[in-house]
Formats: structure tokens, sequence, C-alpha cells
């Protein structure tokens, strides 16, 4: 039987990439940390770090076993949250991370509706793309995640996460009223060769979305705007500057001189919340964002 503290390390090590990182987030000295990984080697009977440069990386039997470290961690957390809620209230921090559509669509309803019945809750909001929010997730910074997965580019996902997906909706081509196109039902990506688009900067998941599904219909896309807000990207398409791929919650279809197409092929995006720790804080926040999401 494995002991939960040495998983425990190997899990941060893993989450951090060296054991420093993971000595200072378990609050341990990197000797110790050492230490309990090397009693681990020895209780599996596998080498689970191996030397790389100067530090050290995982080897095939450190990332399976990682694996399994994460998720019966969280389970163990989920236990313990589980417990715990049965004799506490919502209160407390409640610190949320997430994509700025969901968070601008979701959020504001959903803590003006949990603060009116929990009053002693003190939530908090961050908004940023998941490759920059997850870190944060994982050393404890945030407690619950409002992500974007697209269904051309699905979001990879450590272990050991709760998932529960709000929200699942089409992508719409957004064109200017003035476009030959404005007066179809539908808008073939492939037409759109030449055509300047508006998209979240590179390396985002809505920019990474949107070239993939471009090249996959058989043209390039020349992304001239990198702009981070959807509202932005509309002002260039209503001036003909340029047309955007966005989400249905992002396209209000009363938008002077925009017009909003479904895009073939057809695209969809799904909002994922993400947490560790299921607290009541959490689990009453989720609970409430799938009901206001329902209700949409």
């Amino acid at each position: 039987m494995f002991r939960i503290d040495r998983l425990r390390a190997l899990a941060a090590v893993a989450t951090h990439g060296s054991i420093a990182r993971a000595a200072e987030t378990l609050h341990l000295t990197a000797s110790g940390v050492s230490q309990q990984l090397a009693k681990l080697d020895r209780e599996t009977g596998h080498r689970l770090l191996e030397p790389d440069g100067r530090g050290v990386r995982l080897t095939h039997a450190g990332r399976v076993l990682a694996n399994h470290a994460h998720r019966l961690l969280a389970d163990l957390a989920e236990a313990e949250a589980d417990l715990a809620g049965l004799d506490q209230e919502v209160l407390g921090p409640l610190r949320i991370g997430g994509v700025g559509s969901a968070v601008r669509t979701l959020l504001p309803e959903v803590l003006e509706t949990l603060l009116a019945a929990h009053p002693r809750l003190e939530p908090s909001v961050a908004d940023g793309e998941a490759v920059d929010l997850m870190p944060r997730l994982l050393d404890g910074h945030f407690d619950l995640l409002l992500i974007e997965s697209w269904d051309n580019l699905p979001a990879p996902l450590p272990e050991g996460l709760r998932l529960r997906t709000v929200v699942t909706e089409d992508a719409l081509v957004a064109i200017p009223a003035s476009h030959p196109s404005a007066g179809a039902g539908a808008i073939a990506l492939a037409d759109l060769a030449g055509t300047p688009w508006a998209s979240c900067p590179p390396g985002s998941a809505p920019y990474d979305a949107l070239v993939q599904a471009v090249r996959a219909a058989g043209a390039e896309p020349e992304v001239r705007y990198a702009l981070a807000e959807h509202f932005t990207q509309l002002a260039m398409v209503q001036k003909g500057l340029a047309v955007a791929l966005l989400p249905a919650m992002s396209c209000h279809h009363g938008t002077p001189g925009v017009r909003f197409l479904p895009s073939r092929p057809a695209l969809k995006r799904e909002i994922k919340a993400a947490w560790l720790v299921g607290t009541p804080a959490v689990r009453a926040c989720v609970t409430e964002i799938e009901t206001r999401a329902t209700n949409r």
C-alpha cells in the first residue's frame, strides 16, 4: 500500500515540473520531497524519476503512477469536502477564473443570486485563457474555472479534475451586412479565403480552433486583427474590415451592420466548469451556473 504523502509528493512534481517547486507547494524541503520519492521508488519497484539536464522528469512508470495519484488525491479531497459540507454553510472566498465570454454571460446573474442566498460568500473573478488559468487552479489560486473546448480542438485537461459541461453552443461566422453572402443560410469557411479575420490572439483556443477549421476546409486564414474581446472583433466586422468566428453567446443578433451565419462545416464550443475540491461554495456555484445556462 502506498502512503498518501508519498503519492502527494509525486503528484506535485508531476504538476510543477521540479522537486523544488513541489517542495514549495507542499511546504516541505526539497530533500524531504526527494526522500519521499526515493521511498516510493523502493515501494513500487520502479524508478519514477530520471535526470533531465539540471532537473528531473518522470519516467513512464512515474507518469502512470502520477496519473493514479492525481485521481486518488482528488477523490480524497472531494470526500473531505463532502463530509465538511454536511455542517458547513456557503461562505468565505470563492475564487473563479474563466474565459471572458462565459464570465460576461453567465457569472453576473449567478453571483447576484448566490450572494442574495448566501451573503457571507466572498466571490472574486478573473478572466483569461485556460492555458494561463489552469496552472493557477492546480496550485490552489483558483477554486473554480470556466474553460472552453471546441469540438475540432478539445481542450487538454490534466488528471484529477472534476468537470461538468454547462454550455454547448454553435459557433457562428460574423460577416458585414454588405457581404455578398449576408443573405445566405450558411457560409462555407473555404469561401472566405483571402478575407481578413478578426480573432483572439495566437495561442488561444479560439484562434487555434479557427485556424484548424479553415485549414481543414482547404484555405489559409489571414488573421489580421488579434483581439481578445469578442465585442472588439465585432467592431471590426461592423466596419467591413474583417469577418470573425464567434460562439453563440457572443453573437447579439441585433448588432447593426453584422450578420451571423452558421459555418460549413459546423463548429460547436463547450463551456466546462472545472474544479479540484467540491467545497460547498463551489458546488453551489456550479449548480447555479447550470441552472442559469439551462434557462438562457
